[in-house]
């Protein structure tokens, strides 16, 4: 079992919006016992919230729920647990590793590096552009998907 954790800033926008896109890759390919998919926040302020109502209604317009989820905080425990932690950008990167302290099997990497891509998901809390988050962040689980599978 492969075992994936979408990393973000405060876990209500672009690391959920990842968890259930890569999520719904792997039931449509009949895979769901193959991997366990979960995301985190690297900070804390938004612990314990919904995903934020905007991200939730675009998740909404591609058919996907995210009911039930609430942000939860990535734990140094963590490392040794999962296969995989992808982050959505730089200060993500440097907020992760400051959390693992290092980064021995190299599990760490951005999200956007599986599309063949070097730059960062933008933030739509800050953009409001949540079509854009959703469409870099489907390209990205896109080629994790093919990465992981071929």
């Amino acid at each position: 079992m492969t075992k994936i954790m979408f990393v973000c800033h405060g876990n209500i926008c672009r690391s959920p919006m990842a968890e259930f896109i890569m999520k719904k890759l792997v039931k449509d390919a009949g895979m769901e016992k193959d991997f366990l998919i979960l995301s985190s926040a690297t900070s804390t302020e938004e612990i314990g919230n919904p995903v934020y109502p905007p991200a939730r209604a675009e998740l909404k317009r591609h058919g996907l729920s995210c009911e039930g989820k609430y942000a939860v905080q990535l734990k140094s425990s963590d490392y040794e647990k999962y296969d995989l932690f992808l982050v959505m950008d730089s200060n993500n990167m440097r907020n992760i590793t400051r959390i693992f302290q290092s980064d021995p099997e190299h599990k760490i990497h951005k999200l956007l590096e599986y599309a063949g891509r070097n730059d960062d998901v933008e933030d739509p809390w800050y953009t409001r552009q949540f079509n854009v988050a959703y469409e870099d962040i489907y390209e990205g689980c896109e080629g994790l998907f093919k990465y992981l599978t071929t």
